[in-house]
C-alpha cells in the first residue's frame, strides 16, 4: 500500500467528499415544478484522459483514481459499488421536500468486489472507460423511477418494472411479523434466488415495495446484484433490514454500536443506511438509500415509507435527513457499501 501525505490525503478525501454532495437527474433543461424527477434527460459524458494515477485511503480502505483535473472513481476494497464522476444532474420530488439533491456521483456496480491492485487486472480499464462514458440510468436515477409520479414502463414480457410504486398493505402473520412487500410483490412474478429459495408473489402487494424490499428493486432487479430469498449469511442481500446491516455482503464505514451516528463523511451516495425506528424494537427496522447532500447543506437519504405510500426522499411523516434531529436522524444507526 503506498503512502499519500496529509494535503494529497485530504485532498483526496475533499475530492471523494465532492462527489457525494448528490441531487436528481435533470441535466439542461427544468421540469415543471410539480413534476417528480423520474426520466433522466441525455447528458454528454466527462471527457477523460487514460492517464490515470491510483492512491490508496484508509477507513475504509480503497482506491482513489484520478486523471489530471479531478477524483474520477472510487473503489472500496471488499465492495462492488463504484462512486464515479459525471455529468451534473438534480434529483428533485417537489410534492414532498422542496430540497434538491445535484451531484456529479454516478454509481454503478463493478463485476467483483474491488481488492488493492485490483487496477492491474485485465477487466479494470475496459470496464472503468465504459463506465465513465455510460449516461444510462446508474443506482441514484433507477431509484427515482418508483417515487410518486413516476412513468410506468413495461418490459417485453408485459413486466412494469419501473413506475410509481406503493409502500403496500401492512398485516400481522401467524407468527406475529408483519407481512409486507418485497421487489417479486411489485413485479408480480415468482422468483428463485440465488440460495436455493423461490417464492411466487402476493397479489395484494402488487405495485408495492417497503424500505427493504425498495433496496432489493434497484440493486437487486434493477442492477443485477445477487439477493437472497432469507435473512441469513450468503452470496447476496438477505431480505430484511437488520440482516442487511448485521452480515449482508459489502463493507461497513460505519458499524452499529447501538447508538446515533453522527460521522457522515464516511458515507458516499448509493451507501445503505440503516435505522431504529420503530419505538421498543431494539432492532435495524428500516433501510434506504444515501443520495448525498442536499440544497440545505444537509445528508439525504431515499427510503420507501408507509407514511408516504411507497420510495421517497421527501420530508412526509419524517424528514429524510440524518442531520436535523428528526425522527430517521435519531434512529440512524448504521450503513452498508455494498
Amino acid at each position: 500500500m503506498s503512502k499519500t501525505s496529509t494535503a494529497v490525503r485530504a485532498g483526496a478525501l475533499l475530492g471523494v467528499i465532492g462527489v457525494a454532495a448528490a441531487a436528481f437527474v435533470y441535466f439542461d433543461q427544468e421540469p415543471s415544478a410539480s413534476a417528480p424527477a423520474a426520466q433522466q434527460a441525455a447528458a454528454a459524458p466527462v471527457q477523460r484522459t487514460a492517464d490515470y494515477t491510483f492512491e490508496r485511503l484508509d477507513d475504509p480502505a480503497r482506491t482513489i483514481v484520478r486523471d489530471s483535473q479531478s477524483v474520477v472513481a472510487t473503489m472500496t476494497d471488499g465492495a462492488r459499488t463504484v462512486v464515479l464522476s459525471g455529468p451534473s444532474r438534480t434529483f428533485r420530488e417537489p410534492k414532498a421536500t422542496k430540497a434538491e439533491v445535484t451531484t456529479t456521483a454516478w454509481v454503478r456496480l463493478a463485476p467483483q468486489a474491488w481488492r488493492e491492485g485490483e487496477e492491474s487486472a485485465g477487466w479494470f480499464r475496459p470496464w472503468l472507460a465504459k463506465a465513465l462514458s455510460d449516461t444510462t440510468p446508474d443506482v441514484l436515477a433507477v431509484a427515482m423511477e418508483y417515487v410518486d409520479g413516476a412513468a410506468d414502463e413495461k418490459n417485453a414480457e408485459g413486466v412494469r418494472f419501473r413506475g410509481d410504486a406503493a409502500f403496500g398493505p401492512v398485516a400481522a402473520t401467524g407468527t406475529g411479523r408483519l407481512e409486507r412487500s418485497d421487489f417479486y410483490d411489485y413485479l408480480g412474478v415468482p422468483w428463485s434466488f440465488v440460495d436455493g429459495t423461490r417464492t411466487t408473489p402476493d397479489s395484494k402487494h402488487y405495485g408495492a415495495v417497503d424500505c427493504s424490499g425498495f433496496v432489493r428493486l434497484v440493486y437487486g432487479y434493477r442492477m443485477e446484484y445477487p439477493l437472497l430469498g432469507t435473512n441469513t449469511r450468503g452470496p447476496g442481500l438477505p431480505r430484511r433490514a437488520y440482516a442487511m446491516a448485521e452480515f449482508g455482503p459489502g463493507v461497513t464505514p460505519v458499524p452499529n454500536t447501538g447508538r446515533r451516528v453522527t460521522a457522515y463523511d464516511s458515507l458516499q451516495p448509493g451507501d445503505l443506511l440503516f435505522f431504529e425506528v420503530e419505538g421498543g424494537a431494539d432492532e435495524l427496522d428500516h433501510a434506504g438509500i444515501y443520495l448525498g447532500v442536499d440544497s440545505d447543506g444537509r445528508h439525504r437519504f431515499m427510503s420507501s415509507r408507509e407514511r408516504v405510500n411507497g420510495p421517497t426522499l421527501g420530508d412526509v411523516g419524517g424528514t429524510s435527513l440524518l442531520d436535523d434531529g428528526g425522527m430517521y436522524s435519531r434512529g440512524f444507526r448504521a450503513a452498508r457499501r455494498i
